[in-house]
Parts: structure tokens; C-alpha cells; sequence
């Protein structure tokens, strides 16, 4: 029973660590309310700037990419128990990332400013709703257990863990990662983009979309044909107009378990 209260307790603790730095994300990518921000004045050398970020991104995508796959959660689960799996990807995930937050090093080159009050209102409305979609999406594929806390909750009740079918909501018919949609919209949509804002836009654009080719792959050999199917019906990226064909938005869509973030 203390061995599983441990558990829950580190569970609960890495969860609230991704918390905070969910929310520092908005702020250090907003810029406002936190000591460092995503755009500033230069600090030091251009190339050692660019060095640097270049390192942090580097970093962040590949503690981001290899724990999420099958071979290394084999591997990694041999020295700590599955239920702390997901929970140690999510805390490591997030010291990842407060590292970039800490040593990010701003450019303050300005690419483009808007100034038309209701122009920057927009941008900020979008910037708003890309953040809004991450969260809520998050609910939809099942928030506690994407984040490790039903994991580590489950064992302390004594009720066995079971996969999360997860069913394809409404923005699943429209776009196969609405989430990766909501933090382009989160990255991109800014009334004033310095250039080490667009670093950052552009880095983190090209490691969805090499993420989504690895996600897929693991979806595509977990369920076959459906997915495949799935995949050739519904856009990846950049939500359609309609709903996949076959399967009006008020039904159920076929049942598929997502992969990693």
C-alpha cells in the first residue's frame, strides 16, 4: 500500500510540475508575465543565440520523441514500474522544457509587426483558441490518463488498468491531430514575430510533422487497415470543411487509441 501511495504521489507531483509549465508555456510564448519570453533583445552573438536555442529545441525533441516509443518504454519499464511510465515521460517532458524556458536566449530581430488594432485582436483571439485547443483536446482523448495520473490512481484503489479506447470526437473527423493543430496556431499567431520567434515556429512545425510520421506508424501497426483507412479519409494538419465521408459528426467514428503527444 505505500509503495502505491509513493506511486500516486510522484503522479501527482509530475502532473503538477506539467501544469506550471503548461501555463509558463503560454506566458513564455505570449510574452508577458514571466522574467524571460520568447522574443526580446539580443543577448550576446547572433550565431551563439541561434547555437544555443538550436541545442535547447534539440533537446526537448528528442526526450520527446524517443521516450514515447515502444522499443525504449520496453526498455525503461524493465527498471521502473509501468504505472510511473507515463508520469516520468510527462515530468521529463516538462524539465525539457523549462530548460528552454530558462536558457532560451531571445534574437529581437522583428520580422513583422501588425499594428491595426483589430488585425492584432484576431491574432491574439487565434493565438487564445490554439492554446484552448490543446487543453481541451487533451479531455477528449482522455486528459488523465494522456498525463500519467490514472495510471498510479487505479492501483491505489485496487482496480486493474485497462487501455483507453479512445473514440474519434467531433475534431477527429475534421483533422487526425487536432492538438498539433491547436499549437501551430499557438506558435504562429502573433501580432509582432521576432526572428527568434520564428526560429521557434519553424522548428517546432518541422518536429510535428516528423512526430506525426513516428505516431502514425505505431497507429498504423497497432490497428491496420482502420487506421490506414482513417488516414486516407481525414487530413492530417490543416482541418477540412467536411467530416471524413461516411460518418456525419453527430455518430460515433471508429474507436482508435491514441499515441504519444
Amino acid at each position: 500500500m505505500i509503495k502505491r501511495l509513493m506511486c500516486f504521489v510522484y503522479g501527482v507531483a509530475a502532473y503538477g510540475i506539467f501544469l506550471a509549465t503548461f501555463l509558463y508555456a503560454i506566458a513564455f510564448v505570449g510574452g508577458f508575465g514571466v522574467p524571460r519570453t520568447l522574443d526580446g533583445p539580443l543577448e550576446g552573438s547572433l550565431a551563439g543565440a541561434l547555437a544555443i536555442n538550436a541545442a535547447l529545441l534539440t533537446v526537448f525533441a528528442v526526450q520527446h520523441s524517443v521516450m514515447a516509443r515502444r522499443w525504449f518504454k520496453d526498455w525503461w519499464t524493465q527498471i521502473i514500474p509501468w504505472t510511473l511510465e507515463r508520469s516520468t515521460y510527462v515530468l521529463c517532458a516538462s524539465l525539457a522544457l523549462l530548460l528552454l524556458f530558462w536558457q532560451w536566449r531571445p534574437i529581437g530581430i522583428e520580422i513583422w509587426t501588425v499594428e491595426h488594432p483589430v488585425a492584432r485582436g484576431v491574432l491574439w483571439a487565434l493565438f487564445a483558441a490554439g492554446w484552448s485547443t490543446v487543453l481541451v483536446v487533451t479531455f477528449l482523448i482522455n486528459h488523465f490518463d494522456l498525463f500519467g495520473l490514472r495510471q498510479v490512481w487505479l492501483p491505489l484503489v485496487g482496480r486493474p488498468y485497462t487501455r483507453v479506447a479512445f473514440r474519434t470526437p467531433w475534431p477527429y473527423r475534421y483533422v487526425r491531430h487536432p492538438l498539433y493543430f491547436g499549437f501551430l496556431l499557438a506558435f504562429w499567431m502573433t501580432p509582432t514575430m521576432t526572428l527568434a520567434h520564428l526560429v521557434f515556429a519553424i522548428a517546432t512545425t518541422a518536429y510535428i510533422v516528423v512526430a506525426i510520421q513516428f505516431e502514425e506508424r505505431d497507429l498504423v501497426a497497432e490497428h491496420g487497415a482502420a487506421y490506414d483507412d482513417y488516414r486516407q479519409r481525414v487530413a492530417m494538419l490543416l482541418p477540412t470543411r467536411r467530416p471524413m465521408p461516411g460518418q456525419p459528426a453527430s455518430t460515433p467514428a471508429p474507436s482508435f487509441r491514441r499515441a504519444e503527444l
